[in-house]
């Protein structure tokens, strides 16, 4: 087991939470995007994007184990990855504005499928998650300058 194992998974969950802030912002930006994509010669409104994060694999306890007793070379705790991001699946909301340009022969205009409050909630989450990464991070660091200082 490394010394800086709780910087590795603290600095993989920062680097999980930041891309999906990212994404949080990109679908906040295109809440009103009418033209996201071009299927088959015709427009489709931009669709809200999703961040799925997943365990990274770490060593088991009898690789730990054996790495601590010098027989293999093994890391413990893996932290979190992006697994991907994908399109939510809710449908289009449909509006009635005869005058918009996409309007379809009956007024109504196919928005995107993004939920300002429901964004707002998932960057309120991301944010907390960074900023609890970032105080178990710190708390890391204090240890390991505290068990350096017993050496003095």
């Amino acid at each position: 087991m490394k010394l800086t194992n709780g910087f590795d998974i603290s600095s993989s969950a920062l680097t999980a939470q930041r891309l999906r802030m990212d994404v949080i912002a990109s679908n906040m930006a295109n809440a009103d995007t009418t033209r996201g994509k071009l299927v088959d010669g015709k427009w489709v409104p931009y669709s809200r994007k999703v961040v799925s994060l997943e365990e990274k694999q770490g060593a088991t306890f009898s690789q730990v184990l054996s790495g601590a007793m010098g027989t293999t070379k093994a890391s413990s705790g893996g932290g979190v990855k992006v697994s991907k991001i994908s399109d939510d699946t809710a449908p289009f909301k449909q509006v009635y504005n005869p005058t918009h340009p996409d309007a379809d022969e009956n007024g109504f205009v196919l928005m995107p499928n993004v939920d300002p409050l429901k964004e707002m909630v998932d960057m309120m989450s991301a944010t907390r998650s960074y900023e609890a990464n970032v105080t178990a991070l710190n708390a890391a660091k204090a240890m390991i300058t505290k068990a350096l200082e017993i050496g003095k």
